[in-house]
């Protein structure tokens, strides 16, 4: 019974976190209490889970970084087919656009060091591929490999917008944004 009542508690804790990160991308100065509605549920179930904002962003980023972790656990380098690895990345990534936004632009990123710390390991595959890709002409070798995946996230998370807008269909997605980004806007 315990088992059932923990998970029930975290399954609620993560559905509290994916909506406050959704609002909090295009409300970032959103209260508790509109997060409490955003999430369905009352301002003091929210304070049973969170007792602050300073907290819940916390709980937001390791969350962010949890589930954008678990899922690149999916997405290795083979350098067999090192030209794969970026489709395969985009794929994985755009439904996680907005935990990928909330990583990069949140100054809670930047203040704590558990998070700070959490977050360039998390980097530390991605920026390996891209050197690697880099070194086999996928991508300009004369190109920081930081601001190579700084444009991957930041496309990423467009990505995501338009998809969620319905500006771009689902299934097109990950071969725009691979066009994209080996092709710029160049016509053909």
């Amino acid at each position: 019974m315990k088992k059932e009542k923990l998970t029930f508690k975290q399954n609620r804790m993560f559905t509290i976190l994916d909506e406050a990160t959704k609002l909090l991308i295009v409300k970032p100065n959103a209260s508790m209490n509109d997060i409490a509605e955003a999430a369905s549920i009352g301002i003091a179930t929210l304070h049973r889970y969170v007792e602050s904002r300073e907290q819940l962003m916390i709980h937001l980023a390791m969350r962010a970084i949890e589930v954008v972790n678990e899922t690149l656990q999916y997405v290795q380098l083979d350098e067999d087919r090192a030209d794969q690895y970026i489709p395969e990345l985009i794929e994985a990534l755009i439904p996680l656009g907005d935990k990928i936004y909330f990583l990069a632009h949140d100054a809670t990123v930047n203040s704590n060091a558990d998070i700070e710390e959490a977050y360039l390991k998390l980097r530390e595959p991605v920026l390996h591929a891209i050197g690697v890709l880099q070194e086999k002409g996928f991508f300009r070798s004369d190109m920081d490999k930081t601001w190579i995946v700084e444009v991957l996230y930041s496309v990423l998370f467009l990505t995501w917008q338009q998809v969620i807008s319905g500006n771009i269909a689902r299934n097109a997605a990950p071969a725009l944004v691979v066009d994209t980004l080996y092709h710029g806007f160049v016509a053909k």
